[in-house]
């Protein structure tokens, strides 16, 4: 169904079904296609008493119930390069592009920084958001700034590396300014030549073996590393890592050490340590296992499934389950890496 507004095609109770890799059977109360600016600008002031939600590629998200207010896909595209030099390029992208398919553009080109960042779902506009990050490389790494649209009164805004307290899988954006901005475009730094690679997180070194290091053989042995360990969401409905790595300090990391000598930690920095979560749900004996229409994916154990006609309700009860396990365990609190609505 649909109804007119500033001739804006916008679309009452619609399916959000095709539009959340969990593949969840929800619907929102009215839905809109975001493809300029300006409509987006329109849109927002009709309905500025009205509760928004935007959306991406719906690859970081679990709905759990009907969807009240206005949805916003944000399908903003263009890729363009704003500045350049010898050594550098600053590349502009609009929110609704791509995330993979901007990494491989960036390598086709000879850009560096992102590579490592291959195969992780979702959108760019999305990225800013929990500060993405895979295999020793994070979105703040090449982060310039993002232009922004405020919900409420409309004004744009641009952020900078610094004004986005970026933190681990987190921003502003997260926290202290949950649902005020809404991310149209992204700058990112990247590298035309002496590229910094990093290969020494998880198995990259060992998957790219014999071959020229470089932005192309980085980016496949990651690829082939992600497909190997996350299931096709076109073929099992998840949205891959659901659980964020606990962060301890030294004290408690002996402590478990000592307890659990086998435990995978690896240090941040300082007094800072990150837990393996697949470690701990591992070793509680929830990989591969299955409960009525949702599992935790037998390659890794941070992936919750939905097997088949599975609520978002199921889905977070599974992730309940499997935090106060943790906890009771080990005496850590594992945070969802997921927006939970």
């Amino acid at each position: 169904m649909l109804n007119r507004n500033f001739d804006l095609e916008i679309k009452s109770n619609h399916s959000l079904e095709k539009l959340n890799t969990f593949g969840l059977d929800v619907a929102s109360e009215s839905f809109f296609i975001v493809k300029d600016l300006k409509d987006l600008r329109n849109i927002l002031l009709k309905n500025k008493n009205k509760k928004i939600t935007v959306l991406g590629g719906g690859s970081n998200i679990l709905f759990t119930k009907f969807l009240d207010g206005l949805c916003l896909k944000i399908d903003l595209k263009g890729i363009d390069i704003v500045e350049e030099n010898e050594k550098n390029v600053i590349v502009n992208v609009m929110a609704g592009e791509n995330w993979n398919d901007f990494v491989e553009w960036s390598v086709n080109n000879g850009f560096g920084g992102i590579e490592n960042l291959s195969l992780i779902p979702g959108l760019v506009g999305a990225a800013p958001i929990q500060n993405i990050g895979a295999y020793g490389v994070e979105l703040k790494d090449v982060f310039v700034s993002c232009n922004t649209i405020n919900i409420n009164d409309q004004t744009e805004k641009e952020f900078d590396e610094k004004s986005c307290l970026f933190g681990y899988r987190t921003s502003r954006f997260k926290t202290t300014d949950k649902n005020i901005y809404i991310i149209t475009s992204v700058k990112v730094r990247l590298t035309k030549e002496k590229h910094k690679y990093n290969i020494s997180y998880g198995t990259v070194k060992e998957e790219i073996g014999n071959r020229e290091i470089n932005l192309k053989s980085i980016s496949k042995a990651v690829i082939k590393i992600r497909k190997s360990k996350l299931p096709n969401t076109d073929l099992i409905g998840n949205c891959g890592s659901f659980f964020k790595n606990p962060v301890i300090n030294e004290l408690k990391y002996l402590q478990l050490k000592k307890k659990f000598p086998s435990i995978s930690v690896f240090k941040v920095k300082k007094n800072e340590y990150k837990v393996s979560a697949a470690w701990l749900i591992e070793f509680l004996k929830y990989k591969g296992k299955s409960f009525g229409n949702v599992g935790v994916y037998k390659n890794q154990a941070l992936v919750l499934v939905n097997l088949g006609g599975a609520t978002g309700k199921e889905v977070l009860s599974l992730a309940n389950k499997i935090i106060s396990e943790v906890y009771s365990t080990f005496k850590l609190s594992l945070q969802p890496e997921v927006e939970i609505l």
